[in-house]
Order: C-alpha cells, then sequence, then structure tokens
C-alpha cells in the first residue's frame, strides 16, 4: 500500500472518529428528556408512540395528538420503521432515550462522512474535467464538512427520522451511482437489490422521497443508453422496485385492516397539501414557527369527526383544489417559499440553538457551495464526452438532479429547513470540491513563491512544473 494511500486512510479514519466524538456530546446533552427544543417537536410524537406500542396498545397515542388524531384512535402519520427503531431499543435498555441517542450517533456519524466520500470520489474525477492535483483532496474535504456541519450534528441525536433519512438518500445516489458506472459487470444484480432496499429504506422513514424516484429511474436508464446496456437497466430497476413493493405492501395492508381504505404508507400528503397553500397564506407563505397552532383550527369543523387517513383524503382535496381554483397564487405562495426554504442568516424569532446551527452550517459553507454548483459547467469543455448530455447523465448531472428536484418538491408544498438537510448533504460535496480548489492554488501560490525565491538565491533559471 503506497504512503499516500495509508494517509488517505488514516485521514478517513481519523474524520470518522472526529464525527461519532462531535455527536456525543449532543446526545447527553439532549439525555433522557424527550422536549421539543427548536426544530425537534416530533421527536416528542415518535417517544411516545414507541411507549405506545412497547406497552400493547399499537400505533396510537394515549390523548388527542397532532394532527388532529383523537385519543386511542389509529394512526399512520408517523413513520413506522422510525418508530420500530425506537421500540427495537426501548426493548433492549428499557425506555432510555438517551441508548437510542447513542446508537444513533454512532450510525450516522460513521456512515454520513464516508458516504460523502465516496460520493466525491465518485463526482470529482478525471472524467469530470477535475485534475488529479484536485480530486485527490475533494473526498477528504466533503468527508470532513459533513463531519462538522452543525446540522447534520444537532440532528443526529434527535429521535426524529432526519438523521437515518439523510444517511439514506445519500446511500441511494451513491448506489444508483455504482450501479451505472458498472452496469455491464457481473454482480451487478447484488446491487440492484441493494438499491432497492436502500431506497425502502428512504421512503419507509419518509414517503416523499418517492416523488424523486421517477427522476432517479429515468436517470439511471438514460445514462447507460449509450453503451446499449438498457436492458441490464431495466432488469436493475425491477429488482429495485420489487424491493421497494415487498416493503411497502405489508405496510399498506397493516394500513388498510386499520382504517377500512387504502393507505400507501403515512397519513400526511393531505395535510401538508392543505396547510401549505390554504388562503390564509394569501401570496406570502407563513412558516410553522408563525402559525403555532393555528394549522389544526383551519381543518373544518365538519370533518374533524372522520378518522385520521378519511381526514388526509379529505384535506387532499382540499388542497387541490387551492391550488386549481387560484393557480396564480399558488405560483406567488410558492416562490415566497424561496427565502424560507434555504434560509441560512439568524432570526430573532429563532432560539439560539436555531441560529447557532443555521448560521454555522449553511451559512458558513453557503460561498463555497454556491462556488462549487457553478464550476462544472466551466468543466465541460475537460469532461469525458464534454457534451451537456454526457454531463446530465454523469454522477455530477445526478447530484445537481437530485438537489433541483427534491428542492422544488418542498417549494411546492411544505417548507422548513430541516426538510432541505438531505440536499445539503449533497451539496456539501459541492463545497468540498471548492475548498480543494482554493487548496490547491493555495498550495500552487507558495510553490511558485518558493520556486521565485530559490531562482533569487541560486541565480539559476528554474522553470515551475
Amino acid at each position: 500500500m503506497s504512503a499516500r494511500i495509508i494517509r488517505l486512510v488514516s485521514s478517513l479514519s481519523f474524520i470518522l472518529i472526529f464525527s461519532v466524538a462531535l455527536r456525543i456530546p449532543v446526545a447527553f446533552y439532549l439525555g433522557e428528556d424527550v422536549v421539543a427544543l427548536p426544530g425537534t417537536a416530533d421527536q416528542v410524537s415518535y417517544h411516545n408512540l414507541a411507549l405506545r406500542v412497547l406497552n400493547g396498545y399499537g400505533f396510537s397515542f394515549g390523548e388527542a395528538w397532532w394532527p388532529v388524531t383523537g385519543a386511542g384512535e389509529p394512526t399512520a402519520h408517523w413513520s413506522y420503521l422510525y418508530t420500530f427503531y425506537l421500540v427495537f431499543i426501548y426493548s433492549i435498555f428499557g425506555p432510555h432515550p438517551l441508548a437510542a441517542r447513542l446508537v444513533q450517533v454512532l450510525i450516522v456519524g460513521l456512515m454520513q462522512p464516508y458516504i460523502a466520500f465516496r460520493l466525491a470520489q465518485a463526482a470529482f474525477n478525471s472524467t469530470a474535467g477535475v485534475s488529479e492535483r484536485i480530486a485527490k483532496y475533494v473526498p477528504i474535504i466533503s468527508a470532513g464538512i459533513t463531519a462538522v456541519y452543525l446540522y447534520f450534528i444537532y440532528y443526529s441525536a434527535t429521535l426524529m427520522t432526519e438523521a437515518f433519512f439523510i444517511t439514506a438518500v445519500m446511500a441511494v445516489i451513491l448506489i444508483s451511482i455504482n450501479l451505472k458506472d458498472n452496469i455491464t459487470k457481473p454482480g451487478i444484480w447484488k446491487k440492484a437489490f441493494l438499491l432497492g432496499l436502500t431506497i425502502s429504506i428512504a421512503v419507509l422513514l419518509r414517503q416523499l422521497f418517492l416523488l424523486f424516484l421517477p427522476f432517479l429511474f429515468v436517470w439511471l436508464f438514460v445514462a447507460v443508453l449509450k453503451i446499449n446496456a438498457w436492458r441490464r437497466a431495466l432488469g436493475c430497476l425491477a429488482i429495485a422496485s420489487s424491493v421497494l413493493l415487498a416493503a411497502i405492501l405489508p405496510v399498506s395492508y397493516y394500513n388498510y385492516i386499520r382504517f377500512n381504505r387504502f393507505v400507501l404508507l403515512n397519513t400526511n400528503a393531505g395535510y401538508v397539501l392543505f396547510w401549505a397553500n390554504h388562503p390564509i397564506h394569501g401570496t406570502h407563505f407563513r412558516p410553522a414557527s408563525e402559525m403555532g397552532k393555528t394549522y389544526q383550527k383551519l381543518v373544518p369543523a365538519e370533518l374533524r369527526s372522520l378518522d385520521e387517513a378519511a381526514l388526509d383524503q379529505e384535506l387532499l382535496k382540499f388542497g387541490v383544489n387551492f391550488i386549481v381554483e387560484q393557480p396564480g397564487r399558488f405560483v406567488l405562495l410558492s416562490l415566497s417559499r424561496i427565502p424560507a426554504y434555504f434560509k441560512f442568516w439568524p432570526d430573532s424569532a429563532s432560539g439560539k440553538i436555531s441560529n447557532l446551527a443555521r448560521v454555522g452550517s449553511f451559512g458558513l459553507f453557503l460561498p463555497f457551495i454556491l462556488y462549487g454548483i457553478v464550476r462544472p459547467f466551466l468543466n465541460l469543455r475537460r469532461m469525458a464526452g464534454n457534451t451537456f448530455a454526457s454531463f446530465a447523465v454523469s454522477p455530477i448531472g445526478l447530484l445537481y438532479l437530485f438537489v433541483f428536484v427534491y428542492t422544488m418538491i418542498h417549494i411546492l408544498t411544505w417548507t422548513l429547513v430541516r426538510y432541505r438537510l438531505p440536499v445539503d448533504a449533497i451539496l456539501v460535496v459541492f463545497a468540498g470540491f471548492a475548498l480543494a480548489e482554493l487548496t490547491s492554488y493555495i498550495g500552487w501560490f507558495f510553490e511558485k513563491r518558493k520556486v521565485k525565491e530559490r531562482q533569487a538565491t541560486s541565480g539559476h533559471s528554474m522553470v515551475l512544473d
């Protein structure tokens, strides 16, 4: 093993250990108390729901609960998979949130920087028009940013889907790239199964990810057309889809026997579309921090007697009607969500934790993210294939595709800063590229300066290679 590889592995190992070390104190700080800290109100629901399941009450709450669910009534509003994670941990260690937090920070603290490292390796290399001098630094810098990104640290220890969902999304994109690059090689069917399994995890944590899948599948299919491997691509997509279907069907059946109606996974799409596009917003989106308990009051009184699933479907109709009846308002309202989605500045209405996490993560790295997003277009002439079509089906193209589609989903529906975090996990790779170029330029500058000093001292003519 070369000295360079040894140094690289050693650096990555240090980053992974450091990543976990940064997250463990947060887990202990949050501790055994499960309270609604800024942006973490959902952890109260997941904790209580897990306790109810452990005590034999099933997926329900002992009192009236968010969004409009009666005491003892069945709920499918929350991720079954994450609830089962808490049930599993509590069944082993007892009902101790700290145990769940520690296990979680260990998993995501290792996985997120490692996957960021691999994503950067796959995306920013010679085929992407990146020089070897720069490409060797992008993965390790991307992993380092992921390790210290305050939002990731904060949510790594909260009892919510965020940490695992971000990790699953990163893994889906990495496996998709790997599948595309190895589509003609043996063992590709195992990779397809792994892709389906990872997609299933992401979808069971947050069903919204289903909306991105058509774009992902089309990208994979188109990406291999040039090498005439579309039949293999279709086979891989069929395997991945079958695994996903096998993961969804038991949940759908469980929902059917509880609500006596079809519910694919969770009962939240209708609530989201209704609240996000309600006329109360006018043409200016009002975030959750401003609305408070107003959301529940907006639900029509004549619908409150419906069970959670029936109410969700009725509210979905209302939400669609809001859009159809006033499309112009919908466009303006969606545009007004953009600042809320990309918010990076401190806000007097937010707590210290929120402001610190917002400014110290997205705000701090935003200049590098912007540079890293624009710079690959300037490298287009040096890319393998050097056409926009080649760029679109490249690994970098998939990163752009996810960032755009996932962002548009939330701009058109429901906007919270924490819903942007999966996008942040991908944007970090672009920031890593920007910092790698900056590091390379600084190194080149000092190297050139040293050469000039040696030339002046020795009197010999030296040329910088």
